[in-house]
């Protein structure tokens, strides 16, 4: 009897310590391996019209690009995550040449999303001809569009002039487009009905894309959250990761604390945002910083010319320089998570508190609304 009674003491004490195990140990998470890396892509062009009277478009874009960069990069398709590049035309603008259609390539298709938003914060407007059709078919011809027909290929042109303007038709353009497997979006700023009567509609509507009016001169509204303060703290840690090497690389570290600066001065909501951007895997920095490179299948630390390097990296050995860059990616990874997971939080406290306050007729919603559909029609999955 005692020996029963013995067990039965002990198995109560065991049931007790387990379950005080489990109320206070903390649980270990397994560690899920990054998503795939697909090597499929989504090409975009934004053909900007940058005449005297779209500044309030440029400011659009410059203050919204980063929301619209985060909707783009919740994008997926069956083999995993896709690359982004960005291309920017400017046209309409009196500077520009007339023989050329008063059009300029400002970036060609680029991953390199701190060269985008510099770019268009070097954007300037001036009196000019808007000629739609031809700026459609010089990104077509201008621009290393792929030839994989699963890859998403989308131009979005804004503009407040007739889409008829110019000698270069913009049927034929837009033809051409459909047979590239380009879809062509059209914003115009201005008059919903307007846009229909001088053709803006119809340009998209050859091509299967989509039609949509904004009012170029609303500013955008930032809602601000419990989480904006860490998530910057969290960015300027986050920029302690880049390790700039090669010719360029000091610059382009400049350029990265420039644009943060050009997001902040819209607000510390437009700064929270980019720094979300910052943590997704569209923002990547291959040919300048040395954790983002050393992830590529091709890269070779002994051929990065020390001379280019930190100067604290410069007296290290080999074996010390790949520690370093290790330990870097690792800060990163827990930097970017948190990120990442405070953003959820952000964005659902301001869904909440956007039901009272909605912006309809902007930039980044014209960019976003046909984005899913024809994301679908090539096999991608953009996630709520």
């Amino acid at each position: 009897m005692k020996t029963i009674r013995s067990l039965t003491k002990k198995y109560v004490w065991a049931v007790l310590a387990l379950f005080l195990f489990s109320m206070f140990s903390v649980p270990v998470k397994s560690q899920q391996p990054p998503p795939e890396r697909s090597s499929r892509k989504i090409q975009i062009a934004l053909l900007l019209d940058t005449s005297n009277s779209m500044d309030g478009l440029i400011e659009q874009a410059k203050s919204q690009l980063w929301n619209i960069v985060n909707e783009l990069a919740k994008a997926y398709c069956n083999d995993g995550q896709p690359e982004l590049q960005i291309a920017l035309y400017e046209y309409g603008n009196d500077n520009l040449p007339y023989a050329e259609g008063h059009i300029r390539l400002v970036t060609p298709l680029t991953s390199d999303l701190d060269e985008i938003s510099k770019d268009l914060f070097e954007l300037t407007t001036n009196g000019g001809n808007e000629f739609c059709g031809q700026v459609i078919h010089t990104s077509l011809k201008q621009l290393k569009w792929t030839d994989n027909d699963n890859d998403l290929q989308l131009i979005y042109i804004a503009g407040n002039e007739p889409f008829t303007q110019g000698v270069f038709s913009y049927r034929t353009a837009c033809k051409d487009a459909k047979e590239k497997h380009v879809f062509v979006n059209t914003i115009f700023c201005g008059d919903f009905q307007e846009g229909i009567n001088t053709s803006w509609k119809e340009g998209a509507d050859i091509t299967g894309g989509s039609y949509a009016s904004i009012q170029q001169n609303r500013r955008t509204v930032y809602i601000s959250s419990p989480y904006d303060q860490r998530i910057s703290e969290l960015n300027n840690q986050l920029n302690d990761t880049y390790i700039p090497y090669g010719s360029s690389g000091m610059a382009k570290k400049e350029n990265q604390i420039l644009q943060d600066n050009n997001a902040g001065s819209y607000g510390q909501v437009n700064s929270v945002k980019r720094a979300v951007s910052k943590s997704s895997h569209v923002y990547k920095n291959t040919t300048w910083d040395l954790v983002d490179a050393a992830q590529e299948d091709d890269f070779d630390l002994q051929k990065v010319d020390e001379k280019t390097l930190p100067r604290e990296m410069q007296q290290m050995s080999e074996t010390e320089r790949k520690s370093y860059i290790d330990k870097k990616t690792k800060e990163r990874a827990v930097i970017q998570k948190e990120i990442q997971e405070l953003n959820n939080k952000r964005v659902a406290y301001v869904a909440e508190k956007q039901k009272e306050s909605t912006q309809d007729e902007v930039l980044e919603n014209a960019v976003l609304s046909p984005l899913k559909s024809q994301a679908k029609a090539k096999g991608f999955v953009i996630e709520e």
